[in-house]
């Protein structure tokens, strides 16, 4: 596969990451973050693709230059971040509690991570 279709697949897959946490709000976004996770913890491993895609194109592109290697560990950070809020969540602690902060989630914001990821990735790869 050539450089441009897997950059094409990386930004599909963002688009899809992004489109399941969709939410007005940041508590809502772990709201759906934590309805997924209790669910099945192995759906909710699976709902975040791109940070496999990113172990797999790493491997398949046989690059672990400071960008893409850079992409893994901002995006395992995430998860464990994450995770660590789903934890606290399932023991029983209020959202506010585990997130005091209640952000309005802007279009902007929300698709952040569709703007850095691939730009990582093209600088990663040598596109530009």
């Amino acid at each position: 596969m050539d450089l441009i279709s897997l950059l094409i697949i990386f930004v599909l897959v963002e688009f899809l990451e992004s489109y399941w946490q969709k939410s007005d709000t940041l508590h809502g976004l772990l709201t759906n973050n934590f309805y997924m996770y209790s669910k099945n913890i192995f759906l909710y491993f699976t709902l975040h693709l791109s940070f496999f895609y990113t172990i797999f194109i790493s491997y398949y592109l046989s690059n672990f230059s400071f960008w893409m290697s850079s992409i893994i560990v901002v995006k395992f950070i995430d998860i464990a971040f994450k995770l660590s809020m789903m934890k606290k969540l399932s023991l029983g602690s209020e959202l506010h509690d585990v997130m005091p902060v209640n952000i309005k989630m802007t279009p902007i914001f929300r698709y952040m991570n569709v703007l850095i990821y691939p730009l990582s990735y093209i600088f990663a790869v040598g596109l530009i």
